[in-house]
């Protein structure tokens, strides 16, 4: 009969077949034996295969109470857990000689759905080295989360290692969300054949021709608007009265993506001329003018000439007729995205918004929704 100290000299001396050959004979003649998957394991981890061997180890701290065979999982997985950080560090290090893998680049963790979060929590725990509650705490079920900056180098590395454990996630660089063009649309001239009025990004004025074909996605969200107001309370000791910034209203933004092109269509509510060119309440079908607060947020107004409501009228009909001309997916989970963003202020900072929106004061809302917008092109353009 197979003897234990067969199968651990055949590994010792690297005899991998024979090592196999002992352990099946062994799993055959007796099976209730809680070191056949320590071997199982401990051969997995020797001829390179550490996913297989790493889920065997984690078998035997759930299924078998023998104290010694436990310490041997537990450092087996140790070991496995140590040579992959050596690996990633090795490889971020050989990489980085490259300039280019120098490029600052964000890794964005997508949604991970009930089911699957069990298994990402602990993925990327150990990927990271984080405790499990931290972890639980940044997995969204909803929308997109910046999860980590750092060299383009890095980011890949780490990117592809969360995507062979099966967690979605997309990455890509700043520079390459620099080099998308940025059309801010004044107005249509026409939608038989679509073309718009627009601005580049040195405020140029100058007229686009394309097809609705070849639009691959839309963008939308609302960025909000402030306003300063005097907060007064008398339970504070000095300073009663203090400036407060408030959301008074919502901008309401729409992106078109010409991959094609390497550019981006956007219309703003806030700078929309809908005066001039077509008028969408001829071309689509009239729409309620609700204020229920669910209704998309369109209230601020334009011009002396243009009242709020008429203004979310028209962009209510404008809406409604890119429903119409495109079938194609529309990316409305900015806000969640922007939450985890905001607080990247100096990222931010760097980031052009080519927002045209009034405002008294900057704010890293607008360039959090270039960034979205940026990304989610980017990762339509890589998975075309």
């Amino acid at each position: 009969m197979t003897d234990i100290t067969e199968i651990a000299a055949a590994l010792e001396d690297k005899e991998y077949k024979e090592a196999a050959k002992l352990i099946k004979q062994l799993q055959t003649k007796s099976p209730e034996n809680p070191w056949v998957k320590y071997y199982m394991a401990r051969y997995y981890e020797l001829t390179n295969n550490p996913e297989k061997a790493e889920t065997i180890y984690k078998q035997i701290l759930h299924d078998i109470t023998n104290p010694k065979i436990i310490s041997q999982a537990r450092q087996g997985i140790q070991r496995i857990e140590t040579a992959a950080q050596d690996r990633r560090k090795q490889a971020i290090e050989t990489a980085k000689n490259d300039p280019s893998n120098l490029e600052p680049a964000l890794l964005i963790l997508e949604a991970v759905s009930p089911e699957d979060k069990p298994a990402a929590i602990q993925n990327i725990s150990r990927i990271f080295k984080t405790d499990t509650y931290t972890t639980r705490m940044q997995i969204q079920s909803r929308g997109w989360r910046l999860y980590k900056t750092g060299p383009i180098a890095e980011i890949q590395i780490y990117g592809q290692e969360l995507l062979n454990a099966g967690i979605p996630v997309f990455w890509g660089t700043l520079a390459d969300i620099q080099k998308i063009q940025i059309f801010r649309v004044e107005h249509f001239q026409s939608l038989s054949s679509p073309a718009v009025i627009c601005k580049d990004s040195l405020n140029r004025l100058g007229s686009i021709a394309f097809n609705w074909s070849e639009v691959s996605q839309r963008v939308e969200g609302l960025l909000p608007m402030f306003m300063d107001i005097m907060d007064y309370s008398p339970h504070r000791r000095t300073d009663q009265f203090r400036h407060k910034e408030i959301t008074q209203d919502y901008a309401q933004i729409c992106d078109l993506h010409i991959p094609s092109r390497n550019c981006i269509l956007r219309i703003c509510d806030q700078s929309y001329q809908f005066q001039q060119g077509t008028d969408f309440t001829k071309t689509s079908v009239d729409m309620p003018n609700s204020d229920n607060p669910k209704d998309l947020k369109s209230r601020s107004q334009k011009s002396p000439q243009i009242p709020q409501s008429t203004t979310r009228i028209n962009w209510n009909h404008l809406l409604e007729m890119l429903d119409q001309q495109l079938d194609v997916t529309v990316w409305s989970e900015f806000t969640p995205f922007a939450e985890t963003v905001l607080d990247y202020t100096n990222m931010l900072s760097k980031i052009e918004s080519y927002v045209d929106v009034d405002r008294k004061s900057e704010t890293p809302w607008d360039s959090a929704f270039q960034l979205y917008s940026g990304l989610t092109f980017l990762r339509n353009r890589e998975n075309r």
